[in-house]
């Protein structure tokens, strides 16, 4: 399985630079931001953390498509489907999902606080909101796995992706926003939509694998 995560890990970064166009992206987002809404600094920071998750969320989907594509253009995906039981297949699924996560969204964990200073917030909101990307931004990369798997089929799946997978996205995209929030407004808790942000990850990392491999092994059925 080591092997495989290597292997995925720089896939992910020789294919097309994903990781950097996944950053460029979500600079590009943030960028472009106060100039919708204006010069109001104060504005900006009370906003910061939610615009931070949402350009995160739709940088996180730019490279969804590429999840399986790889393997499925050299073979090795039906040799990974018929070759596994049910049980290995979705194993083997969860170790391509960190091995995509740490090469193609990691990075956009990391730019996060740089990119916070431009929406002036506050060091302790930056904090926060890098934390909950942290750990929210997994879950992501787990249901796309499962819509990934389903359009690998297409030529073309990349919409069909973000179509399927966005809306599915909407309860850890709430409890991100509300533990970024939480961190710096007094009357809002931190820890408690903290938590339930964590245990959707860890919900998702069993159920995301186990539907994308339900998925890969019907649709080679």
């Amino acid at each position: 399985m080591w092997s495989l995560f290597a292997r995925d890990i720089r896939l992910n970064i020789r294919a097309g630079g994903g990781a950097l166009t996944g950053v460029i992206f979500f600079l590009a987002v943030i960028a472009t931001i106060p100039f919708g809404v204006g010069p109001d600094l104060r504005l900006l920071s009370r906003i910061g953390p939610a615009i931070l998750w949402i350009g995160a969320l739709l940088s996180c989907l730019l490279g969804l498509d590429r999840l399986f594509q790889a393997d499925r253009e050299d073979g090795s995906l039906d040799l990974l489907v018929l070759g596994n039981d049910r049980h290995m297949l979705a194993l083997t699924v969860l170790v391509k999902c960190l091995a995509h996560w740490a090469g193609s969204v990691l990075p956009l964990v990391v730019a996060a606080p740089l990119l916070g200073l431009f929406m002036n917030m506050e060091p302790l909101a930056i904090g926060a909101t890098a934390l909950t990307l942290l750990v929210g931004t997994p879950a992501i990369t787990f249901i796309g796995a499962a819509g990934a798997a389903v359009a690998v089929a297409l030529p073309r799946g990349g919409l069909l992706i973000s179509v399927l997978v966005l809306p599915l996205t909407i309860p850890v995209l709430i409890f991100g926003v509300s533990a970024s929030y939480g961190a710096t407004a007094n009357p809002d808790p931190f820890l408690q939509p903290f938590l339930i942000l964590a245990a959707l990850t860890l919900f998702l990392a069993v159920l995301g694998p186990v539907s994308a491999a339900l998925a890969l092994r019907h649709g080679t059925d």
